[in-house]
């Protein structure tokens, strides 16, 4: 299963990155372990430099910028493939 972090202090950037996120999974009928980390000592470890920021599969995907939802889901289809091949 795909594991989707969203990280960010909680503000409405981070909310409208996740409501993308969760448009996106629905416009392409999957599910996700989708999680949003708000704790500072958490977001660190992802070594990213502003937020919000957009976790797939461990892998930040974007970060500092709201991507779009054609952009999730191009990100969110090719983290599935890998799934599927591994």
């Amino acid at each position: 299963m795909l594991q989707i972090r969203i990280l960010g202090p909680g503000c409405p950037r981070c909310h409208e990155v996740e409501k993308r996120t969760l448009n996106a999974l629905a416009e392409l009928n999957m599910a996700a372990d989708v999680q949003k980390i708000t704790d500072f000592k958490q977001i660190v470890q992802y070594k990213i430099f502003s937020t919000p920021a957009l976790v797939i599969n461990g892998r930040v995907v974007c970060s500092g910028r709201i991507p779009s939802v054609q952009e999730i889901k191009e990100w969110i289809k090719n983290a599935a493939g890998q799934l599927v091949e591994a």
